[in-house]
């Protein structure tokens, strides 16, 4: 995985300047979504929400949410009104030549991601608004453009707009239809099937597969979205563990398809959700079982014996890798009860030691690239200080809080 996110400098507290570019996506009292992608009211969220007290895992991820908001979002380059973006590292120094900085677009979709999940959490007007901003502000550093040539990032963004719903419901469509038909093409038959990773690549993952089967099966397409993981499944998951490997790539002499072995967390996570997406789309008792299967690799393979689940890389993209993860068995505990004892477990376990883990500046909590271990102060050149590691923290934490509302 290579990374394509942005960095930009300048001082903003918050969205108040002229939002959003959509209309339509300001009117966040209106209307909503569900974590699974469907359309709500955020009144009727709030409504239901409101009579319950002491929600601990609820008031953590609020916590996480302002630090990250106060220590990342910014204009994008600083001064582009109407607009908001993701820096890639805290406490980057800023210079007139690096305004824009480096620019992995998929942290923006998963940072885009964990401000709909704090919206479905406790909706704002205000957090509406940014996000309306932070979708303006990814497609104007993007050239204007949805798509780029990495597969895995484009369906990152597509889930999060479609997950937004009516919020975004004049860019949304255009936006959801540039992304599955850039999808449906990169779907061929080279390497048994399956989606390339990236545009011109000889390369078909877990992490490109996992997300766009799942897009085409939120947006209708739901034969090629289970082709997509019947291939995942003859493909890519070790007979031996249970745990989806990474991908296949030719041999460049023979031009035998090889598998990479390594399982990084996020391909079980991607895979999990696209079982449990098609558990219910299609019905198949296969997902069911492939979901309950997944579950208890991660366990058995990938967490500590007290369920929580190790880090990771040193933050760059892999600071995502497990915050996906957990996103994706907190879904699959709330909509596959036979898998909550250990999916739910997974997650609060990994929560709760995170929290005790954490360290804190003037923005609030900050979070290792593992969990297992003492977070830094965020500062230049540490993992604390990238934008991929506090975002998994944070969805970390609002897994957790989905878990605790129970929905």
């Amino acid at each position: 995985m290579q990374g394509h996110a942005t960095a930009v400098a300048g001082p903003v507290d918050g969205v108040n300047d002229g939002l959003p570019s959509d209309p339509a996506i300001g009117r966040t009292r209106a209307s909503g979504v569900t974590p699974d992608g469907r359309g709500c009211d955020d009144r009727r969220v709030a409504r239901r929400h409101a009579p319950v007290r002491n929600l601990v895992w609820a008031e953590r991820a609020a916590e996480a949410e302002r630090a990250v908001r106060s220590r990342s979002v910014r204009r994008l380059a600083g001064v582009v009104q109407g607009t908001r973006i993701g820096r890639v590292a805290a406490n980057r120094p800023a210079s007139p030549h690096t305004l824009l900085g480096p620019w992995h677009y998929w942290w923006q979709a998963h940072l885009l991601d964990c401000l709909l999940d704090a919206q479905l959490r406790e909706p704002s007007d205000r957090r509406g608004r940014e996000l309306a901003a932070l979708v303006r502000g990814i497609r104007l550093r993007n050239l204007g453009r949805w798509t780029n040539d990495y597969y895995d990032d484009i369906a990152w963004l597509g889930l999060v707009v479609r997950r937004a719903g009516v919020r975004l419901r004049r860019t949304g469509p255009k936006a959801v239809a540039a992304i599955t038909a850039r999808l449906r093409a990169g779907h061929t038959p080279a390497g048994g099937g399956g989606i390339w990773w990236r545009r011109g690549d000889d390369f078909k993952n877990a992490p490109a597969n996992g997300p766009a089967a799942i897009l085409l099966a939120r947006t209708g397409d739901v034969a090629r979205a289970v082709a997509i993981v019947d291939w995942m499944a003859a493909t890519l998951v070790d007979p031996d563990t249970g745990l989806v490997r990474d991908g296949i790539r030719p041999d460049p002499v023979t031009g035998v398809w090889t598998v990479e072995g390594i399982a990084y967390t996020y391909c079980q996570g991607v895979y999990l959700g696209a079982c449990v997406e098609l558990a219910e789309r299609d019905g198949d008792p296969r997902w069911a079982r492939r979901a309950a299967a997944v579950v208890e690799a991660v366990r058995e393979h990938l967490a500590e014996p007290d369920g929580v689940i190790g880090g990771y890389d040193d933050g760059g993209d892999g600071g995502l890798f497990n915050g996906i993860l957990v996103r994706y068995l907190a879904d699959a505990a709330v909509r596959l009860p036979a898998l909550a004892p250990t999916a739910a477990h997974l997650v609060t376990a990994s929560a709760e030691r995170a929290w005790e883990n954490r360290a804190t500046d003037a923005s609030g909590p900050v979070f290792a690239h593992d969990w297992r271990r003492p977070a830094r102060q965020p500062r230049a050149g540490t993992p604390e200080s990238a934008l991929s590691v506090q975002l998994s923290g944070w969805m970390l934490l609002e897994a957790a809080a989905r878990l605790e509302r129970g929905r």
